[in-house]
């Protein structure tokens, strides 16, 4: 194939979520298809697709018969089996690239690759049993908090350590998992940048926004962020080294937190990222248009902000709020169709715009 993809060519995306429904959507409205490959039954993204492969990603005949129908695959999460991805990169381009999915699914990994850039992160040390934990300890000290190397998100797989003494117990939480320890990061708050690099290169970076967290899930993002226009530029340049040093086609996610002494990168995420919702009601571009453009091989968009703008998570019996969110000004609903509300689950999502 060419780098360009022509209106009416299909996308490949593996993964049914929200994020695989607003990446829907945002193809659509750029003229492509979209086919969403999922084992879940009835999954968000597939009121919104063009078609939908309900199957195992063990399943091969599944995938082969996917990527048959596709121009190009793409992910709306990273904890795809190598398995499936070792098989359709032989039939299809992948975008983003198999490098950024090996450096994010590893938290080891991630950290070695940032410090080896020459980014500030944690301190950080492996842990694969109770010796390595003590050594852990003794190097980077407590408060800490214990990490599973993979398959961590919203605040699963990880146990806080308020002094050696909760070693044991952290240790038994990762059940046998290998696992990562961090130090705790005196910051003032937390933020993120949402960047998308093209396949030519070409880099959009929109601006950061501030995050709050409740219970390990991300609660609001506000834009601006409180930066200074140093610190701003700062998070836009070590986001676009991170893409760049990747060779990455699509939009990331980089959690970054503001401390006295710089930057810190928290983590990356390979894909389109909670913490760039805003952008759906905030610029003429979003994110996810970004993401579809870059993976199509167009233009990026201008992502430049026009309002200021609030997201607030809509989790589990949030959703009963919904009617009277329905009546405020300038507040934009997104609703990802899930047939059953539970805690802890993100059902939504509300843009507040500041008229």
């Amino acid at each position: 194939m060419t780098d360009t993809l022509l209106t009416g060519a299909t996308i490949g995306i593996l993964g049914g979520g929200q994020l695989g429904r607003m990446l829907s959507v945002a193809a659509s409205r750029l003229g492509f298809k979209t086919h969403i490959f999922e084992p879940g039954a009835n999954p968000p993204a597939a009121d919104v697709a063009h078609a939908v492969t309900t199957a195992a990603y063990e399943n091969e005949a599944a995938l082969r018969a996917f990527a048959a129908t596709v121009d190009v695959i793409t992910y709306e999460f990273e904890n795809i089996p190598t398995s499936a991805l070792d098989l359709l990169e032989t039939l299809k381009p992948i975008r983003p690239n198999r490098k950024a999915l090996a450096v994010s699914q590893d938290r080891l990994t991630e950290k070695a690759f940032l410090t080896d850039l020459g980014l500030k992160t944690a301190p950080f040390a492996a842990v694969d049993d109770a010796v390595d934990l003590a050594e852990a300890i003794a190097e980077i000290g407590t408060p800490a908090i214990l990490k599973t190397r993979r398959f961590g998100y919203d605040g699963k797989g990880q146990s806080r350590l308020k002094s050696a003494e909760d070693a044991e117990t952290a240790l038994a939480d990762m059940a046998g998992a290998p696992a990562i320890l961090e130090g705790f990061v005196n910051f003032t708050h937390e933020v993120s940048v949402i960047g998308t690099r093209g396949v030519d290169g070409e880099v959009a970076c929109f601006d950061p926004g501030e995050n709050v967290h409740r219970d390990g899930i991300l609660h609001t993002t506000t834009v601006p962020a409180n930066l200074t226009a140093s610190q701003k530029m700062d998070a836009v340049l070590l986001t676009a080294k991170i893409l760049n040093a990747l060779k990455y086609v699509g939009t990331m996610g980089v959690e970054l937190f503001v401390t006295p002494q710089g930057l810190i990168v928290n983590e990356i995420a390979p894909r389109v990222h909670n913490s760039g919702h805003w952008t759906q009601n905030g610029c003429a571009v979003d994110q996810f248009e970004q993401h579809i453009r870059a993976v199509a091989g167009w233009p990026l968009g201008d992502g430049k902000r026009h309002s200021d703008v609030v997201m607030e998570n809509l989790i589990g019996d949030d959703m009963d709020r919904v009617p009277d969110i329905a009546k405020e000004p300038n507040a934009a609903l997104h609703l990802y169709g899930k047939a059953e509300t539970k805690p802890g689950r993100k059902m939504g999502h509300v843009n507040r715009v500041k008229a």
